[in-house]
């Protein structure tokens, strides 16, 4: 059993009087990545209080750290354009000397979806966008010059010169729970992502959530060897807080390594624990936080 830890720094600090120290810590006490969200806003108790953007973020980030990896978790069509973010990861792989890894998924249907005008996007449309972005993104950091007319996005003489420093282009990790979006991920991604099973939150058991997860682990792994792509080498990545037992890993380092231990027998490699929060789903006790990056991998390894 071995199982990476990473986190995700939600972008709600003002940069210079906390963000630069916590980004940095996230790099001292080892994680292997820190992400962020990459939305313009987000759910209570977040919705009006400060909310940075994320590739601004990143990159600021990228500037007081040396090792750690950094990411979205993650970008969705509902407010970006393929051609722009190309060029903006572009820039944000440069700026850190390669060490960035794009989270990208289809979206929601939150404030994001309608935040510029339009009307929120029917499932189909939603997955119709979200093949045609990730494709032509892809061609995008892989492809000096690239001209594509799309049902939803085009790029015209577009230049992304002189693309990533990490080659063919930086990693996608593809989060996806349907049949659909798991082959994006196996004909895209270098990584897979899931929240676990959404019906499940509110109403499911941990033992109903675990098995739902281990099921999406079958069958993206299915999905990347219809690819003809082994899926042991596709790290599969578990975003935490959003199962039923949300908050219990975090009472205890024993606690954690046991949830930690049973995602990791259930087929996921890293696990995405949020960095914490006082008043919000993710107010867990930070001196615990600290004790669970510092002992619990060698647990796990």
């Amino acid at each position: 059993m071995s199982l990476r830890l990473s986190t995700v720094i939600l972008p709600i600090y003002r940069w210079a009087a906390e963000g630069r120290g916590i980004w940095k810590r996230a790099e001292e006490m080892g994680f292997g990545a820190a992400y962020t969200y990459d939305h313009l806003s987000w759910r209570e108790p977040f919705r009006d209080g400060p909310w940075y953007g994320a590739l601004p973020t990143l990159t600021a980030a990228a500037g007081v750290t040396e090792r750690v990896r950094l990411g979205t978790m993650v970008t969705s069509p509902n407010f970006r354009h393929p051609v722009t973010l190309a060029k903006e990861l572009m820039t944000l792989d440069e700026v850190s000397a390669g060490r960035v890894t794009l989270g990208i998924g289809a979206g929601g249907t939150g404030f994001d979806a309608t935040v510029l005008g339009q009307e929120p996007w029917p499932p189909k449309e939603r997955a119709d966008r979200f093949a045609e972005f990730t494709a032509l993104l892809d061609r995008l950091l892989t492809e000096p010059h690239v001209t594509s007319e799309g049902a939803f996005y085009s790029a015209t003489e577009a230049r992304t010169v002189p693309g990533c420093v990490q080659r063919p282009r930086l990693p996608f990790a593809v989060a996806a729970t349907g049949p659909r979006g798991m082959r994006l991920a196996a004909r895209h991604g270098q990584a897979w992502v899931t929240t676990g099973e959404p019906k499940l939150y509110e109403t499911g058991t941990p033992e109903q959530s675990l098995a739902a997860i281990a099921d999406q682990v079958k069958r993206v792994s299915a999905a990347f060897a219809a690819e003809g792509r082994e899926p042991g080498g596709i790290p599969k990545i578990l975003l935490s807080g959003f199962t039923p037992d949300y908050a219990a890993p975090f009472t205890s380092v024993d606690a954690f390594v046991d949830f930690a231990g049973r995602h990791a027998e259930a087929g996921i490699d890293e696990l995405v624990v949020h960095w914490p929060i006082p008043d919000s789903d993710f107010a867990y006790d930070h001196a615990t936080f600290e004790r669970i990056a510092a002992e619990a991998p060698s647990q796990l390894a």
